[in-house]
This record gives C-alpha cells, structure tokens and sequence, in this order.
C-alpha cells in the first residue's frame, strides 16, 4: 500500500467524525447521555446492600445503574456490586456480575472465589491490605462469604492480615 492510500483509508481520511462507528465515537466523547442524579446513584448503592427486587427493577429502569459509583466523601466510593461485597449479599451481587458489572477483588472474596482472588494477591501482594468501600477489608469480605469463603479467610491470616477494618484517610 503506498502513502497516498493509506492516508486515504485510515482516520486522516476520514472527512468527518460521523463515519466513525457509535462505539468510536462514544470513546471520543461525542453522544455521551447525560450524567446520572447522585441522589439516584446514592439510592442504587444503598438497595444494592440486599434489596434484590429494588436493584432489579431500578437497572431495568435505568441500565447506566450497572456500575455507577457514589462517593461517600473523604475517599470512601461505593458501587452497588460492593455493597452487596461488604455484607455479603450473594443474590445481588451474582445478579450483577451476569448483567456485567465489572468485579474486583473484594466481591470475588466474598464470593468465594479463591484461585482468582489467590492469584491476583500473587501478582499484586499490595492488595492484601487494599482498603475496601467503608475502609473494610479483605478478611471482612471473606468473613461475609461464610463456608465458600472459608479457605481465603485461612489464606489472609497465614499472610499476616488480621484487621477487618482500616480507617480511611
């Protein structure tokens, strides 16, 4: 191919940004819906602690819920897959993650799910003392898997983790 061909197939040919795909031209801003009321995230976050059929029905009603984040202040940030991390609410969460809210660390404690959490700790060792939403804890979150979560919450203490909670800044 030679320059003058590739200059006319490629986005320095491209007259407008309109003849680039919708997904294109949502990462470089454009078309972007609005920002959602923190009120309404604030009430997804505070149902996403165990309320299933509330967290049903307001991600139907709205889907850009998924995984929206509320700040608590001072550093504190919540979604509602980690509420349902922090107090153990199985149901929410696992509805959540088929939807494809995005998991981390903590939720996949309380889950149980001890290869991934296992190797992420192996890979980056500085998580075990990563501070959760509310400063809560790995050993917390394993603490509210119950049985599934039992051999994480051995894994943590023979690692030197013994807190349930750090303070936040």
């Amino acid at each position: 191919m030679d320059r003058r061909h590739f200059l006319a197939t490629t986005a320095l040919g491209l007259p407008l940004v309109g003849a680039l795909p919708l997904h294109a031209q949502n990462l470089a801003g454009n078309d972007k819906p609005p920002r959602l009321p923190d009120e309404l995230v604030k009430e997804f976050v505070r149902v996403g602690h165990g309320e299933f059929d509330a967290v049903k029905r307001m991600l139907d009603e709205q889907p850009g819920l998924l995984n929206a984040c509320y700040d608590w202040g001072g550093g504190d940030f919540e979604t509602a897959l980690e509420a349902a991390g922090h107090v153990g609410s199985r149901e929410v969460a696992e509805f959540l993650l088929a939807r494809g809210a995005r998991p981390n660390i903590f939720v996949l404690t309380m889950l149980g799910q001890t290869a991934v959490v296992k190797s992420q700790l192996a890979a980056f060792p500085h998580l075990l003392r990563a501070k959760g939403p509310h400063g809560l804890s790995l050993l917390h979150h394993a603490a509210r898997g119950g049985e599934r979560s039992a051999e994480l919450q051995e894994h943590f203490a023979l690692l030197g983790l013994t807190e349930m909670r750090f303070p936040l800044p």
